[in-house]
């Protein structure tokens, strides 16, 4: 089963966790995890730069470690850096000690503020232990880009039925990912109908 919002409940189990940004304005936050990466990155970063788009790129921090002039290059064109741990540990199945271990070394080389769980993933343990440091934020779309087997189609009629102002959208920078075949037919959907891009949280 795929799930394309958060379960309404963990707005409750993570208040001060960013799920949408609460605003009127038709304003979308594109948001890319998993990279950096060299086969995919650079085709991103070349899409964004077209459409004058400043998006958020929630980095594995032993990617980003391995590829420090792609990051960079994604902070020269005026995109963000997030944490998206170093091991990409799935909270659910790591020590609370272990998990903050594993984000904070990932802090070096990504972000010390601003923090992704990979999966989606996080304990109550380890969210009260990050909370206070860091800005914690999850998604309100997830348009399966990482399964190819969900297809392009299905991931764009997805984000144009979904999309509301305040949306932070989660996208894959990775080779696997479909999202540089619908990323562009997406933007100049959501330009048409009226929506303006945003990394300011």
């Amino acid at each position: 089963m795929r799930f394309f919002k958060p379960c309404f409940a963990a707005g409750w189990i993570y208040p001060n966790a960013l799920f949408r940004i609460k605003t009127s304005e038709k304003l979308l936050f594109l948001t890319f995890d998993d990279g950096p990466d060299p086969e995919s990155t650079p085709g991103l970063l070349e899409i964004l730069k077209k459409y004058n788009i400043e998006a958020i790129f929630f980095c594995n921090g032993k990617a980003a470690e391995k590829y420090p002039e792609i990051i960079g290059q994604i902070k020269s064109q005026g995109h963000l850096i997030g944490n998206h741990g170093y091991n990409h540990l799935s909270g659910w199945r790591t020590s609370t000690e272990q998990y903050i271990s594993d984000v904070e070394y990932a802090a070096g080389f990504t972000s010390s503020d601003l923090f992704r769980p990979p999966y989606g993933r996080l304990s109550l343990g380890q969210y009260r232990k990050l909370k206070d440091k860091y800005k914690i934020m999850f998604w309100d779309i997830l348009p399966y880009d990482f399964d190819i087997s969900f297809g392009v189609s299905s991931s764009l009629l997805i984000l144009r039925k979904k999309i509301r102002p305040g949306s932070i959208i989660v996208f894959h920078d990775t080779p696997e990912s479909s999202l540089l075949k619908f990323l562009e037919e997406f933007i100049l959907f959501s330009k048409h109908e009226g929506y303006r891009f945003d990394n300011n949280v």
